[in-house]
């Protein structure tokens, strides 16, 4: 069977339950259409299933990931683009055995695509983009849908420039008031020099005056 005939069977395996049960008129099982494109390509029934989920959601990945943010942050930083999908082992072995497994966690991953766009839309509206996202099924069963970003450049730069002029102007609000205080001082040191010369104390009476009401 060459590749454009393999396509073509895996594109009569459907996701959904009402074709992956025998039929009533005699046609074969989703089962027993992976035991049979395998047969043909000399390949396993999960290999067969795994290259079905390929063609059909891209990039699909399978691999243990546990259900704990230090494992979500990793998987989150070692992808790139949305059309990430995530699948443990056995949870594959599951559903290329299982039409109801199959249908229950392909839905899961349906619906991380068809919600994609209203995603990327509100990111998009609050100054995000997207630099990675998908979904993943652990092996417990779980499912989690995951996205990471930042600001888009053009917003984290009128973030800097706005935080830089706040800075400035701090920074001149600063400089004036020492300013101020630096010339208030100044003419609080001329007076008591001006005081002292004309024989005053601080308040502005003359010094003897004073001495000679205290030696009274």
């Amino acid at each position: 069977m060459n590749i454009l005939s393999v396509n073509s069977a895996l594109a009569d395996v459907s996701p959904f339950a009402g074709k992956m049960q025998k039929k009533a008129d005699g046609g074969i099982s989703f089962i027993e259409q992976l035991q049979n494109i395998g047969e043909k390509t000399n390949s396993s029934p999960v290999e067969v299933y795994q290259k079905y989920l390929e063609r059909r959601y891209g990039n699909v990945m399978v691999q243990s990931v546990m259900n704990d943010q230090k494992s979500m942050d990793r998987i989150g930083s070692t992808t790139s683009g949305t059309g990430n999908v995530v699948i443990a082992p056995n949870i594959l072995e599951q559903m290329a055995s299982n039409p109801e497994k199959a249908a229950y966690y392909e839905g899961k991953i349906q619906h991380y695509f068809q919600t994609l766009p209203m995603c990327e839309a509100q990111l998009s509206a609050m100054g995000h983009e997207i630099h990675s996202s998908g979904v993943v099924i652990h092996p417990d069963g779980t499912v989690t849908y995951y996205v990471t970003g930042d600001l888009k450049p053009e917003v984290r730069a009128k973030i800097e420039a706005q935080i830089r002029a706040e800075e400035e102007a701090k920074a001149k609000r600063k400089r004036e008031y020492q300013r101020i205080s630096e010339e208030a001082a100044e003419r609080w040191r001329e007076s008591i020099r001006i005081s002292a010369a004309a024989g005053c104390d601080i308040t502005g009476c003359p010094l003897g005056i004073e001495m000679s009401h205290v030696l009274g």
